[in-house]
């Protein structure tokens, strides 16, 4: 038993010191910050910024560019293979925004056409939330047709180059997570019962339940979980085994990347969850009947409690 209140100790002292190193992370100043790309010819670029800024309604913000070794720096670690010479065009802007509003993204017509090919606004929001990024509106945008891929690399940076680098760990299982969700989306667009907000708000309620128990979860555990929000998600019948062991994988990773040891991870996951549902309410809504909620939370609500009492 004294081992055991020892190793309780143990734990939270580690967790109150990483709490004192791992505020969240804020921009140096409250201006918004327009990351534009590099390639974007002088037309672009004043279109990207009209783009960007029309919700500030001609509020201030400042703006920083974004070049291949951005890229290298912060996407190459996660197994991209850009170059310092690498064009940049996708463009964001990121606005700091009160305590507990959670990540908003949307994604903007550039020129009337949205030129984000592939990556949604809820992937972005749960990499963003990956990466360490929380209670901040990101707007994303390009001049010219672009999976958008490396559209965060401009919202690291602008952390950075502010004062408040994020973690590298973080950032590699946020662009691992972007990429493996992308992909499944991709894989299940045209499949019957599926939908990409299903998926990313089984992640992101997974993420919460992760954050429930800590960063001691196990490997199991996280299984458990996953196949439970599959479950809640009603997705059994669309994600493939290889797909679910996917998502496991990248959960993961995000444990090991050091995200769950943050004090407001629980809560802007849940606060993630919750504006996916509401984004997408008439897909939800056919889902959440008492009876599926029931059936399935309350198996996840349970496994969640054991393991969370074992640390009180």
């Amino acid at each position: 038993m004294k081992k055991l209140y020892a190793l309780i100790s143990i734990f939270f002292a580690g967790l109150f010191a990483s709490f004192s190193l791992m505020a969240k992370p804020a921009l140096a100043d409250e201006t918004p910050v327009v990351t534009l790309g590099t390639s974007l010819t002088q037309t672009q670029r004043d279109g990207t910024i009209k783009t960007l800024t029309a919700p500030l309604n001609g509020a201030n913000y400042q703006t920083i560019t974004i070049t291949g070794s951005d890229l290298v720096k912060y996407l190459n670690p996660s197994g991209d293979n850009f170059t310092t010479s690498s064009g940049v065009w996708s463009s964001a802007m990121i606005q700091k925004t009160a305590s507990g509003s959670g990540i908003n993204v949307k994604i903007l017509d550039y020129n009337g056409k949205n030129n984000i090919t592939t990556i949604t606004a809820n992937q972005y929001k749960n990499a963003a939330l990956t990466a360490g990024i929380t209670d901040a509106n990101i707007y994303v945008t390009s001049a010219i047709p672009i999976d958008g891929s490396g559209a965060l690399a401009g919202v690291y940076a602008a952390y950075a180059k502010n004062g408040n680098a994020l973690n590298q760990s973080q950032v590699n299982a946020a662009q691992d997570e972007i990429s493996t969700l992308s992909g499944i989306t991709q894989e299940n667009k045209d499949k019957s019962g599926y939908s990409d907000a299903q998926l990313n708000n089984a992640v992101a309620g997974a993420k919460s339940d992760m954050a429930k128990i800590g960063n001691n979860i196990t490997d199991s555990q996280i299984r458990d979980i996953v196949n439970n929000q599959i479950k809640i998600n009603h997705l059994g019948d669309t994600i493939t085994n290889n797909q679910k062991n996917q998502i496991i994988n990248i959960l993961i990773e995000i444990r090991d990347s050091g995200a769950l040891k943050s004090s407001n991870f629980k809560e802007s996951a849940a606060k993630l969850s919750s504006q996916i549902q509401s984004g997408a309410k008439q897909i939800f809504d056919k889902l959440n009947t008492p009876e599926n909620r029931n059936l399935f939370q309350k198996i996840i609500d349970s496994i969640v409690e054991f393991f969370s009492n074992l640390f009180k």
